[in-house]
């Protein structure tokens, strides 16, 4: 089933509020949508907020290419793809991107800072998060953003457990997002999930995980359609 007919399912019943800690959404910098075309994944995601997402550039170092949807002043919707005009400097595509999957949502960057040294915590806690390292791409209108991040090809818990990024002195890319949707809850399941509970207390996130067959992060979102579900 794809993103599309499945949150449009989902829409047309009564959606349930999904609880999730103010300090949680604090923490949300943006959910990553991915998708087999980028042209595809702006098109899905339109028809199911109503709004239209924002070109936002080019990544060649991981051969990707994004559009986003600003969730409010610091969070944001990342519609993400291959970029069929370049391949990875190193290794696969993050988030599953070289195999051909229906779009949804595969994971979650929290906002974070000193990352090396919060990385050496976690790890302390037998929690892996990769090495810290440097990106940057730069917008359709010329300006450059630079940021740091946890290596997303370091996946905990199936993508549950979020990747951690740090803008730095760049502008929060939500600013220049298109708006019109506010992230109002946010959940996952996972088929071990007291396990998966233990890993985000341990790094003092308290996201709600329930027990289900696959795991999947589950977002509500306020937006012109009315209050939506996207998974």
């Amino acid at each position: 089933m794809t993103g599309v007919s499945l949150v449009t399912a989902l829409h047309n019943l009564e959606v349930p509020v999904l609880v999730a800690s103010p300090a949680v959404l604090s923490r949300v910098d943006h959910l990553v949508y991915a998708t087999a075309d980028l042209d595809r994944g702006i098109a899905e995601v339109e028809q199911l907020l109503g709004v239209r997402a924002t070109f936002g550039g080019q990544h060649p170092a991981l051969g990707t290419r994004n559009a986003l949807v600003a969730l409010g002043r610091t969070c944001y919707l990342e519609i993400i793809s291959a970029d069929p005009d370049h391949l990875p400097s190193s290794g696969g595509r993050p988030f599953g991107l070289d195999v051909r999957r229906p779009s949804r949502v595969v994971a979650w960057a929290a906002k974070g800072s000193g990352l090396e040294n919060f990385r050496d915590e976690a790890a302390q806690h037998g929690i892996e998060l990769g090495n810290v390292l440097a990106g940057s791409r730069q917008r359709p209108d010329g300006a450059l953003l630079t940021w740091q991040l946890t290596d997303l090809r370091c996946v905990v818990a199936d993508g549950i457990v979020p990747f951690f990024i740090d803008w730095g002195q760049s502008p929060h890319p939500a600013l220049a997002a298109s708006q019109g949707a506010t992230l109002l809850g946010l959940l996952a399941e996972h088929p071990d999930a007291d396990r998966v509970r233990r890993i985000l207390r341990a790094i003092a996130l308290d996201l709600p995980v329930e027990a289900g067959r696959a795991p999947a992060l589950i977002a509500q979102i306020d937006c012109p359609k009315g209050r939506v579900v996207l998974r």
